[in-house]
């Protein structure tokens, strides 16, 4: 480990960045072949061993598509939109721990930190939809945003059971809460299975996967907020999308499944970096096998169900930690 805790911050950061970049990148030809296995298709298969060179295909075709600005458009903000979206995915990943001493920046505040930066997306994707000068990117946007927030408040409530039940806000304190099995997941078995489970479902629509995809409904939208866009100017939206799945998928492991501890099995990086694997994998397995909700069920779901059960089980949390 680098004595430094700057230059140590900074060589982590990188190299989680370009790792996940990768896994991200891989992703995207993962869900295409599982898609395929769950609706008996083959998937990519023309490119490479297993269609494995789509990935490098992929990037090719993005980054020869001419680079169109609509006339009407704001220019700065538009070509600044996919940029920021980017950078806003990738931000959370500074206070998430991998292992002991695994982290980029240990904060106090870990868990409202990521949380805060992951909801710094719903500003270049509004910025996108207005910048555009287009009324379905407009109202894409609109969309998006309001979906966004609402989401954003049972996200946070959910997080919140895991914070009571460790009694802090840094995410390592989490992990360490749940040492010898003892996963907020499972233990105890009402708010923290619940809120586990709410945490993953929220987690989807912050990001826009089905079955809370309206932003993106293709047959209503035309694709959003990215209509407009071409080459890797889009192709920045839909792998922040990836990014952003990944980076909640390891939330999700840390403050849940135990991070980096397995109990007898011992602890390290390769139990954090497969607990968040099965739960990126996990939200393919929903994304393929559910429908789209419509724009109305979505916010009924989000404010008379989830946002009171999740006030529910914050409450429960904190009177399991006053009893025991």
């Amino acid at each position: 480990m680098i004595e430094n805790p700057w230059l140590h911050g900074l060589v982590l950061g990188l190299v989680v960045v370009a790792v996940v970049m990768g896994v991200a990148a891989f992703s995207i030809w993962y869900e295409r072949k599982f898609a395929g296995l769950l609706q008996n298709r083959p998937g990519p298969t023309e490119v490479g061993p297993w269609g494995l060179g789509q990935l490098i295909a992929d990037a090719i075709k993005l980054l020869q598509k001419e680079q169109i600005v609509p006339a009407a458009a704001d220019r700065p903000l538009f070509l600044l939109a996919p940029l920021l979206v980017l950078t806003a995915a990738l931000v959370p990943l500074a206070v998430i721990p991998w292992g002991p001493g695994l982290v980029g920046a240990d904060l106090h505040v870990g868990v409202l930190f990521a949380l805060a930066a992951s909801s710094l997306m719903l500003f270049p994707v509004w910025m996108a939809g207005w910048a555009s000068n287009n009324k379905y990117a407009l109202l894409g946007g609109m969309r998006s945003v309001a979906q966004g927030i609402s989401y954003e408040i049972p996200l946070l409530l959910s997080a919140t059971v895991p914070i009571v039940l460790a009694q802090s806000f840094r995410l390592g304190d989490i992990v360490a809460a749940q040492e010898g099995l003892r996963w907020f997941a499972l233990w105890p078995p009402g708010p923290g299975t619940l809120a586990f489970g709410l945490f993953m479902a929220t987690a989807l629509a912050e990001a826009n996967r089905i079955p809370f995809d309206i932003p993106e409904a293709e047959s209503e939208l035309v694709a959003g907020v990215t209509v407009e866009y071409t080459g890797m100017n889009f192709g920045m939206f839909y792998l922040a999308e990836y990014l952003h799945t990944f980076i909640a998928s390891a939330l999700g492991a840390a403050l849940f499944l135990g991070g980096w501890d397995m109990g007898p099995l011992g602890a390290g990086l390769h139990w954090m970096v497969l607990k968040t694997l099965v739960l990126f994998a996990g939200i393919f397995w929903v994304r393929w096998s559910l429908l789209r909700l419509r724009s109305d069920q979505l916010m009924e779901l989000c404010w008379r169900w989830l946002v009171p059960g999740s006030l529910l089980l914050v409450m429960a949390a904190a009177l399991w930690v006053h009893l025991t």
